[in-house]
C-alpha cells in the first residue's frame, strides 16, 4: 500500500478537525432536551479547505458535496403528528462513537505507528471493496473506509429517531437509499477497479461501458442479464400443454400429462399478475408446474394478460369474477368434477382467497382445497414495501388513474429493485456502465426483467384496501362482486406456505392468515363451545409450513435438488414464534410436503388422456400461448 504524502495527510487532518468543529456546535443543547433530526452538514461530508483531490486522485467527498443533500428527516413531519426529533442523549453517544472510529481510523492510516494498528472499518470485507485495487491505494482505502463509517452513523441516527414506526421506516429506507447511491464505488473517480480496468483494457472498457449505458437508456431500464439468449416457450416456459380458454384478462393453459394415471380432481395454479407466471416454469428442472404434472396431477394454470390502454379502466372485482372465478368454473367444467384444487401465489393468493370468499357468500362450493404461496391476507406487516404506501400516495393513484389509466410495469419493477438497490441497481450500474462488462444470461433475471403493467383501477383499490386500510381482513367491511368478503367463509383444507427471509411477504404476516380463514361466522358471534370446536377444526384443516430463503427462491425449491429446508410443527398455535419454537426441520424442498399433503385430495386415479381441453374448450394455440409473451 503506498504511503499518503505529507501534503495530503495535512488536507485529511485539516478535515479531521472540521469534523470535530461540526459536533462541537452539533453537540450544544442542554441534557435531557431532544434535538431536531436534521444531518449535520460537515458530518454528509467535510469539506477539505477547497483541496479536490489527493495523489491526483478525484476527492470522492468533494465530490459528493455538490450532490442535493435534503433534509431527510424533515421531509416526512408531514407524516407524524409533531417534529421528528433524536433525543439529545443518544445523538451525543452517536457522535462520541462516531469520533472515536474517526480517530482510530486516522490513526491506523496516517498516524504514528499506523502499520501496528488494527482497522475498525475493513472495506476489503465489504463485496464492493474486495477488489486489490482498493487496498493499493492508502486514499482509497481510506475513502472506502470513511464511507463505511459514515454509513454506520446514518444508520444509528435513522434508528435513534423518535417517530411513528412507519415515519421511521420511511425515514430509515430514504437513508439507505441515499447510503446505497453514494458509495465511492458507485463513480468512476472513485473506483480505483474500474480506473483499472480502462488502463488495462487501453479504454476499451470505457467505451463498452458507455456503449452499455445508452443500449439501457433506450431500452428504459437497466439490463439485469443478456435477454437476447432467452426466449419464452423456446427456453424458458417450455412445460408442454395448451391454450384451452381465453378472455380479456387471462388465458387458461391446461397442461400435457406425463404419466399414465392422473388424479381425477385438477389442480388450477392462479400466479401474481405482477410479473409473469414462468417463475413457476423457468427451467424442467426447477420447474413446479412440471412437478406437478409429474406427480399425476391434472394442471392447469392462469396465464394473466399484460394490460394494454384497452384495459385501463378493469378493477379488482374485473379480476376477481372475470379472472379467478371464470378460471375455476372453466376447469370444473373441463374436468367434470364437482370441485377442483386450488393453488395462489403472492398477489395471485389474495385474489384467490377473495374469489372463494365470493363463491363461498353465494353457497357456490366449488373448491376442494388451497395453498397459499408466500400470500398476504392480513397486511398489518407488509414488509419493506410498506414504505412506498400512505394516504398521499394512494390519493394520487386514485386521482391519476383510478378511474381509468395504466400502473406501468417498470414503476413496479423499479421499486421492488430498491428494496435491494445494492444488488439490483448499483451492483449492475458499476459492472455494466463503469467497468464495461455484459452482464451474464440468467433466467431469473431474464423473468425478472419482463414486467406487467396493471390497469389503474385495479391497482388503486388495491393499494388503499390492502397495503393501506387492510380492509380485507375485517369480515364483510368490503364488498368485492357486490359480495362482502369474508375469508372466514374460506373452510376447506388448506396449505400455506410462507419464506421465513422474505422482505415482500414476511412470513409472521403470512402466519396470520392461519386466524383468517376456516372460521364459520356463526363461531366468531356466539362464542362459547363453537369457538373450541372452529379452533379444533383449524387445527385439522390448515397446515402451515416455513420455507428457508426469500419470496421467490423459497417458492422455487426443487426437490431433485435436495438444497436449504423447510420447516413444519402439526400444532398450530396462535402465535408465529410459538410455532417455530416446536417446529422441526428438514433438509430439502417443501414441495415434497406439499405433495403429499395434496394426494388425498386429488381424487381417484383415472387414465391420462391424451387430449386437452373438452368438447366445449377445443385448444386454442400451444402453451404458454401468446398473452405471456407480451412486454410492458
Amino acid at each position: 500500500m503506498q504511503n499518503p504524502s505529507k501534503e495530503s495527510t495535512d488536507i485529511w487532518q485539516g478535515m479531521f478537525q472540521a469534523v470535530l468543529q461540526s459536533w462541537q456546535q452539533a453537540s450544544q443543547g442542554a441534557p435531557g432536551q431532544s434535538s431536531p433530526a436534521a444531518m449535520p452538514s460537515s458530518l454528509v461530508w467535510p469539506t477539505l479547505n477547497g483541496a479536490g483531490s489527493l495523489h491526483g486522485i478525484p476527492n470522492w467527498m468533494t465530490l459528493l458535496e455538490k450532490m442535493p443533500q435534503p433534509d431527510l428527516f424533515k421531509q416526512f413531519e408531514h407524516l407524524s403528528d409533531g417534529p421528528i426529533k433524536i433525543p439529545l442523549e443518544k445523538l451525543n453517544a452517536i457522535q462520541a462513537e462516531y469520533l472515536q472510529n474517526l480517530t482510530h481510523l486516522w490513526q491506523s492510516t496516517f498516524g504514528q505507528g499506523a502499520a501496528s494498528l488494527q482497522k475498525t472499518f475493513l472495506p476489503g470485507q465489504d463485496r464492493r471493496f474486495s477488489a486489490p485495487a482498493w487496498n493499493d491505494n492508502g486514499m482509497y482505502e481510506f475513502n472506502a473506509s470513511l464511507y463505511l463509517l459514515y454509513a454506520k452513523t446514518m444508520l444509528e441516527l435513522a434508528e435513534a429517531v423518535e417517530a411513528e414506526p412507519k415515519v421511521k421506516n420511511k425515514i430509515r429506507f430514504a437513508i439507505e437509499q441515499w447510503i446505497d447511491a453514494a458509495s465511492p464505488s458507485n463513480y468512476l473517480v472513485s473506483n480505483p477497479e474500474a480506473q483499472q480496468k480502462i488502463i488495462e483494457t487501453q479504454g476499451e472498457s470505457l467505451m463498452q461501458g458507455m456503449e452499455n449505458l445508452l443500449h439501457d437508456v433506450r431500452q428504459g431500464r437497466i439490463s439485469q442479464t443478456d435477454e437476447s439468449q432467452f426466449e419464452v416457450g423456446r427456453n424458458v416456459a417450455t412445460t408442454p400443454g395448451a391454450v384451452v380458454f381465453e378472455n380479456e384478462l387471462f388465458q387458461l393453459i391446461q397442461y400435457t400429462p406425463t404419466t399414465e394415471q392422473v388424479g381425477s380432481c385438477p389442480l388450477l395454479i392462479v400466479p401474481p399478475c405482477i410479473n409473469k407466471f414462468y417463475i413457476l416454469d423457468l427451467q424442467p428442472e426447477n420447474s413446479l408446474t412440471r412437478f406437478c404434472v409429474e406427480q399425476g396431477v391434472t394442471t392447469f394454470l392462469v396465464s394473466w394478460v399484460n394490460p394494454s390502454e384497452q384495459l385501463a379502466k378493469i378493477g379488482w372485482d374485473d379480476y376477481i369474477e372475470e379472472g379467478v372465478i371464470e378460471a375455476i368454473r372453466t376447469v370444473k367444467t373441463i374436468s367434470g368434477q364437482p370441485r377442483i384444487n386450488t393453488l395462489g401465489f403472492c398477489v395471485g393468493g389474495t385474489l384467490l382467497a377473495t374469489a372463494i370468499s365470493v363463491l363461498e357468500a353465494r353457497q357456490q362450493h366449488l373448491v376442494e382445497s388451497v395453498t397459499f404461496l408466500t400470500t398476504l391476507l392480513d397486511f398489518t406487516d407488509t414488509g419493506l414495501l410498506d414504505v412506498y404506501v400512505d394516504e398521499a400516495s394512494v390519493q394520487m393513484r386514485e386521482q391519476t388513474m383510478g378511474k381509468g389509466g395504466l400502473m406501468p410495469g417498470r414503476e413496479l419493477a423499479a421499486a421492488f429493485a430498491s428494496l435491494r438497490s445494492n444488488d439490483l441497481v448499483w451492483n449492475y450500474v458499476v459492472k455494466n456502465y463503469l467497468k464495461g462488462e455484459s452482464p451474464p444470461a440468467f433466467d431469473l433475471l431474464y423473468w425478472n426483467s419482463d414486467s406487467t403493467n396493471l390497469p389503474g383501477p385495479m391497482y388503486s383499490w388495491y393499494l388503499r384496501n390492502t397495503y393501506l386500510e387492510n380492509n380485507l381482513v375485517v369480515p364483510g367491511k368490503v364488498k368485492c362482486c357486490g359480495t362482502p368478503v369474508d375469508f372466514g367463509r374460506i373452510n376447506v383444507p388448506t396449505y400455506i406456505l410462507a419464506a421465513r427471509e422474505d422482505h415482500i411477504v414476511p412470513w409472521h404476516s403470512a402466519f396470520a392468515s392461519t386466524r383468517l380463514i376456516a372460521r364459520h361466522p356463526a363461531a366468531q358471534d356466539s362464542g362459547g363451545d363453537h369457538d373450541v370446536e372452529t379452533s379444533a377444526q383449524m387445527q385439522s384443516s390448515i397446515r402451515f409450513v416455513l420455507g428457508a430463503s426469500g419470496h421467490i427462491a423459497g417458492v422455487v425449491n426443487p426437490a431433485s435438488k435436495n438444497k436449504r429446508s423447510y420447516w413444519t410443527n402439526e400444532t398450530l398455535t396462535a402465535d408465529a414464534d410459538d410455532w417455530l419454537a416446536g417446529a422441526t426441520e428438514h433438509k430439502g424442498s417443501w414441495w415434497n410436503d406439499w405433495s403429499s399433503w395434496l394426494r388425498p385430495h386429488v381424487g381417484e386415479s383415472v387414465a391420462a388422456s391424451s387430449k386437452l381441453g373438452s368438447r366445449g374448450f377445443k385448444p386454442i394455440e400451444p402453451a404458454p400461448g401468446r398473452y405471456v409473451k407480451a412486454r410492458a
